[in-house]
């Protein structure tokens, strides 16, 4: 008879090691960090204006409607009509551009946070009463609107700020209408209702922290609208009075030479698109990247 053995002598087995998972790298647009670039330049220019080495606004550097050349920075991007530096006027006008964009977005966040808050958490008869005045103004043309007030006021940068704070305030107000009422249904909101939280502190404290990231994502994009808005009504003649530049009135400025002298309309158009572009490019970029609704 045949015995078989079923005792096996113990094998020595290697573990393979863990495959190497390759760190995640973030795609880091370089359409986005030029943005960044280009809006850094742009603000510290305009806030450091009178340090640059570069000619006043107001002052003759050259010849009329001289083109761009190099070897001096006054002349750079050319003369206008009367000899000024195209240049310095150009930061000089980022000045106007940056502070009334972003201190009428500042004003329509600032409103339109509070109303939709009140509007989206109480909901009623205060939401039925703020989302009608929300409407209202968003049926009426916003540059219609601008241009009424600017017909009926005096054309001067506190006219522009009412009027364009007026202009973005409906969107704020419905975009913190909407972020408040998603958050309004949450456990943690639920949860302080039921310990005896007031509304006040609700509000500041539960669902104002988590609306303002998206809000300040949209800010942005907010100016850049307005950028575009007041270099409209400066270019119909009913923006920031001359002397003191604009990009839009530099524009109007040129139309007249666009034949014989380009440059004076490319420039500050150009200068515009950069900004706006940038400016959406940014908004975009903080959106996808603080905004939590788009994640949650």
């Amino acid at each position: 008879m045949t015995v078989v053995s079923t005792n096996k002598e113990p094998v020595a087995r290697t573990v393979d090691p863990a495959p190497a998972v390759p760190a995640v790298r973030k795609n880091r647009s370089v359409v986005v960090w030029g943005s960044y670039a280009w809006l850094a330049a742009t603000v510290l220019s305009a806030a450091f204006a009178k340090l640059l080495p570069i000619a006043s606004h107001d002052v003759r550097v050259g010849p009329s409607r001289q083109t761009p050349q190099l070897g001096s920075l006054d002349l750079l991007l050319g003369t206008d009509n009367f000899g000024r530096s195209i240049l310095s006027r150009c930061i000089h006008g980022a000045q106007v551009s940056l502070l009334v964009g972003t201190v009428a977005g500042l004003a329509g966040l600032t409103i339109g946070t509070v109303l939709g808050l009140l509007a989206g958490y109480l909901g009623g008869r205060a939401d039925w009463i703020i989302s009608l005045l929300t409407d209202s103004l968003l049926a009426f043309p916003p540059l219609i609107l601008l241009l009424a007030l600017a017909s009926i006021m005096t054309p001067s940068i506190p006219t522009i700020l009412i009027g364009l704070t007026l202009v973005t305030v409906p969107s704020f107000v419905r975009l913190a209408r909407a972020n408040t009422i998603a958050w309004s249904s949450r456990e943690f909101v639920r949860a302080a209702k039921n310990m005896g939280a007031s509304d006040t502190r609700i509000l500041l404290k539960e669902i104002l922290p988590n609306v303002v990231p998206g809000l300040a994502a949209f800010f942005p994009t907010v100016i850049a609208a307005l950028i575009v808005a007041e270099g409209s009504l400066s270019f119909l003649g009913l923006g920031i009075p001359p002397p003191q530049p604009s990009w839009g009135g530099m524009i109007a400025e040129g139309k007249a030479a666009l034949a014989t002298a380009p440059h004076r309309v490319l420039i500050p158009a150009i200068v515009v698109f950069l900004t706006v572009f940038s400016l959406n490019q940014v908004g975009d970029h903080l959106r996808h990247r603080f905004d939590r609704t788009l994640r949650d």
